[in-house]
């Protein structure tokens, strides 16, 4: 039995896709997210960083002797630590240090060579500071009012942030939305399964519904079902009311024909019987055969217009039981033994029961004609869930050679018995028909062993 999530269903097909589509959007989402953030942080830094440069800007005075000095600290505390990671510094026109926070300890930012920036203007840097740890630097170039003699010329004014101050905030918050999408994965997983199983729920009911119809447990589909599944249903249980209407006018036909040709064939059997003579006998012997012809087509498209029709099923024991019955009564002078060897009481035949009362009619008939004294009828599962039934005898058996022959329409083993030789080939179409399979062996008994293999229930 399949299950709706097994790879190559609907089901799988669906909660593949939905998931695939959840876990892209989610992944996207997380990375469009963490970019963002990662972004905010890197602005906000930079404002800091602006501010802190406006600071020291506006701090920074020149002495007596044209020497710049910072009359008060910066506001930020991590500029006293030393490699704190938030640095700031202030170069000469040749480029060297003149005063640095006490962050920097023994170290000092360095910048590249490169053509004299405009004064008053802001240049950003990404550079190794001290311990070669990255650095996001501002940079601005400022000429300080001073007597024309007493001027340092230009002042470079930096300050820098350790990156990793920057980059730790994006980690932490990358972590905790990747918890918190896993968790909506989480949920958005269980809700599509829960609303896949719920929305596929009808059609697993509908294929136990048509499995009862193919074993014969039911004869239509029952149970109601949602709008779009509705119709369907319907069609399909038309359908099958349909057949069953075409199957027993095809019934009634047959019999209304078997009646029609019965009654002239009788009367031309009863006229050929009392005319003496050559005539009376060809016709005797053209009426038998036009009889036999008769029962056995009509036996045969009963059998195939039935064995098309699902949604039959017939409990076997009971049938096999009035069978023996009615076998022991017909042959009773006989005083045979009539023996059914214990058999499931849920073993079911899927077809029709006309048909199985008409093959294992002919069967118990042809073996209670040829048994000595004892007739046993078995019942065993068959491979691919199929019913075999064996009937044995003891009496004078049937030669292997003409095994086959005596299951073609007509062929009689003796005819010496009654019967029209028309039995056994019946019963071999009826069972062909229905898939199954009709074989002659050589029984323990010492006679016939007739195994008929069926569709099982």
């Amino acid at each position: 039995m399949s299950r709706p999530f097994q790879p190559g269903t609907l089901g799988w097909r669906l909660l593949s896709g939905t998931l695939a589509w959840v876990l892209a959007t989610l992944v996207i989402t997380g990375l469009i997210l963490t970019d963002l953030f990662e972004d905010h942080v890197e602005r906000q830094a930079r404002g800091e960083l602006l501010m802190h440069l406006n600071q020291l800007t506006g701090h920074l005075e020149l002495d007596a002797g044209g020497r710049p000095q910072v009359l008060r600290e910066l506001s930020d505390p991590r500029l006293k630590q030393p490699y704190s990671g938030l640095y700031w510094q202030v170069d000469g026109a040749d480029g060297q240090p003149l005063l640095r926070s006490r962050s920097l300890w023994d170290g000092a930012l360095s910048l590249p060579p490169g053509p004299a920036p405009v004064p008053g203007a802001l240049q950003e840097y990404r550079l190794p500071g001290p311990g070669s740890v990255p650095l996001l630097i501002l940079s601005r170039v400022i000429l300080p009012e001073a007597d024309q003699s007493a001027s340092p010329g230009p002042l470079r004014l930096m300050v820098a942030i350790d990156e990793a101050v920057l980059r730790q905030p994006v980690r932490d918050f990358a972590g905790i939305l990747a918890l918190a999408l896993g968790l909506l994965a989480l949920g958005l997983v269980a809700a599509v399964f829960l609303q896949l199983k719920l929305a596929l729920g009808p059609l697993e009911r509908l294929r136990h519904s048509l499995a009862r119809v193919r074993t014969g447990e039911a004869a239509r589909l029952q149970g109601s079902y949602p709008a779009e599944i509705q119709p369907l249903v319907e069609e399909f249980n038309g359908v099958l009311d349909h057949d069953a209407a075409i199957l027993e006018r095809a019934r009634t036909q047959a019999g209304n024909l078997a009646h029609a040709l019965k009654t002239p064939l009788a009367i031309l059997a009863n006229a050929a019987a009392r005319e003496p003579g050559e005539l009376g006998r060809l016709v005797t012997e053209q009426v038998g055969t036009a009889r036999r012809q008769v029962d056995y087509h009509l036996a045969r498209a009963r059998a195939a217009a039935s064995a098309q029709l699902p949604g039959q099923r017939v409990a076997v024991r009971p049938l096999l039981e009035g069978l023996l019955r009615v076998m022991g009564k017909l042959h009773g002078e006989r005083g045979l033994h009539l023996e059914l060897l214990p058999v499931r009481g849920d073993a079911a035949f899927r077809g029709d029961v006309q048909d199985f009362q008409e093959m294992l009619g002919n069967l118990l008939d042809n073996a209670c004609k040829w048994a000595a004294s004892q007739v046993q009828v078995a019942l065993e599962s068959g491979s691919d869930g199929q019913l075999v039934i064996t009937i044995e005898d003891d009496g004078p058996g049937l030669p292997e050679a003409v095994r086959e022959t005596v299951l073609q329409r007509g062929v009689r083993a003796d005819e010496a018995m009654p019967g029209s030789g028309l039995g056994l080939s019946i019963v071999a179409d009826l069972a062909g028909l229905y898939g199954g399979s009709l074989n002659l062996e050589t029984s323990p008994l010492g006679g016939l062993k007739v195994r008929l293999g069926l569709p099982g229930g």
